[in-house]
C-alpha cells in the first residue's frame, strides 16, 4: 500500500510504502545558510514526526547546495543536529535551487511505522 500525505497536485510532502517513509525537498527561511539549514532541519524533524519516524531513523539525504563554499557552514548545524550514531547515508552537491534566495535544500529518505 502507498500512503501519500499533504498531497497536491504537484507533490505529496511524504509518501510512505513499505515502511519507508520518503520527504519532499525541504528548504527553510532565513538569510544565511545557518539560518535556513536550522529551519530546513526543523521542517523535516516535523515531517518526519508526521511520518512516524524520527532523526535517528534516517536512512539517507541528499543536500543541495547552491554553492558548495558554504559547505562546512552547513555541516557545523548539520552535525548538530544528526544524533550520535545515527548518521545516516549522505550526498552533497551543488545546484541551482528553485529561488535564488534559496541556499540549501534537504531529501530524506527514512523509516517509518
Amino acid at each position: 500500500m502507498i500512503e501519500r500525505i499533504e498531497t497536491g497536485q504537484r507533490m505529496s510532502k511524504i509518501v510512505k510504502h513499505n515502511g519507508v517513509a520518503y520527504l519532499c525537498g525541504q528548504v527553510g527561511a532565513g538569510d544565511s545558510v545557518t539560518e535556513q539549514t536550522e529551519d530546513c532541519l526543523a521542517r523535516v524533524d516535523a515531517l518526519l514526526e508526521k511520518a512516524g519516524s524520527s532523526r535517528e531513523r534516517i536512512l539517507q539525504a541528499i543536500v543541495w547546495l547552491s554553492d558548495m563554499a558554504d559547505f562546512a557552514e552547513m555541516n557545523a548545524v548539520w552535525d548538530a543536529w544528526v544524533p550520535e550514531g545515527h548518521a545516516p547515508a549522505r550526498a552533497c552537491g551543488e545546484a541551482k535551487l528553485a529561488r535564488d534566495v534559496l541556499k540549501v535544500e534537504v531529501i530524506v529518505t527514512a523509516a517509518c511505522d
